[in-house]
């Protein structure tokens, strides 16, 4: 590929910064478009990047990001998006609507790929909001027939900068007991390395067109097990007291009232009813079709949860 012919949106996040240095790396030059130059000025230190401020819920600005690109990642995502029916509107405006308007952008301009971030869970008949936006964020990002779009559900990813191992590693710094809902609740944790070159490989493997990847790592864990292991890594293993069901719902309510996200919601209680694993039965694509050796969370996350190390969460992981 030439320089600067992909778009990635949403390479500001946890997962688009592994992302874009990992398309840096392979030679494939980008276009990172970003609300402000202050959030993403730390990725211009990597080659074949061109960093543009832009407002992507723009139409006519979002044609002209796209215009003469070889193909559009979108990456964005978000674990709370508001309450409605069948979902909020926040996960609406950017789960649903955002891939929309961008293979619409595509089919105007004449970019010929999507590649679609997703979820494992993403379900039209999930119970929760965020699985339910997901699945008609994948009807969206397949609406159009002139634009081959690949979908990609990932379990939980973890990695430096994640939210979800360093989160549960920090709150075992300063709490001697961790209360935890939906303890058995079954992940399938994915290094944000082998992500990202998922989307490298499919990028330029035009049998992946149309195509769904699920991602998952090489071992399913309960959520007990993550919270103990991050506290076990960052020298802080505390004990875990699951939670029954009305305790949680109680729990997460009260998390909701407190400024700012919520550590968890009700609504990550009903994605958790649903194990979060790779179902072999969808048929859909894996790492290994990819030809990429999963790596285990054991063989990274000593190294960024280890006693004396900065817990650095300030990026949103899945």
């Amino acid at each position: 590929m030439r320089d600067r012919n992909v778009v990635v949106i949403g390479a500001t996040g946890f997962i688009g910064g592994h992302l874009a240095a990992r398309l840096a790396a392979d030679g494939i030059g980008m276009v990172v478009p970003a609300r402000h130059y202050e959030s993403a000025k730390y990725l211009t230190t990597l080659p074949y990047l061109d960093l543009q401020v832009a407002n992507i819920h723009d139409d006519a600005v979002l044609r002209s990001l796209l215009e003469g690109r070889d193909a559009v990642i979108n990456l964005v995502g978000v674990l709370h998006g508001g309450h409605g029916t069948p979902y909020g509107p926040g996960f609406r405006r950017l789960h649903v609507d955002l891939p929309r308007r961008i293979v619409q952008a595509c089919r105007d301009v004449g970019v010929p790929r999507y590649l679609h971030m997703s979820a494992l869970g993403a379900s039209s008949r999930g119970a929760s909001m965020y699985q339910r936006s997901k699945a008609d964020g994948e009807v969206a990002a397949r609406s159009e027939p002139s634009v081959a779009a690949t979908i990609f559900r990932p379990s939980v990813v973890f990695g430096p900068g994640d939210h979800f191992l360093t989160m549960f590693a920090a709150l075992q710094r300063h709490f001697p007991v961790i209360p935890l809902a939906c303890p058995d609740a079954r992940f399938q944790p994915v290094y944000v390395e082998d992500v990202a070159a998922a989307f490298s490989k499919a990028l330029r493997d035009p049998h992946t067109r149309g195509a769904t990847i699920e991602l998952g790592g090489p071992q399913v864990y309960t959520l007990a097990e993550l919270v103990r292991l991050a506290g076990r890594l960052s020298g802080h293993e505390r004990r875990v007291v699951g939670l029954p069901d009305w305790a949680a719902h109680m729990q997460a309510r009260l998390f909701e009232m407190l400024p700012g996200d919520p550590v968890i919601s009700r609504d990550n209680l009903d994605s958790m009813k649903t194990d979060n694993v790779v179902d072999p039965q969808t048929q859909a694509l894996t790492a290994g079709a990819l030809g990429i050796k999963l790596t285990s969370l054991e063989a990274v996350a000593p190294h960024y949860l280890a006693r004396g190390k900065r817990l650095d969460a300030h990026h949103a992981g899945r």
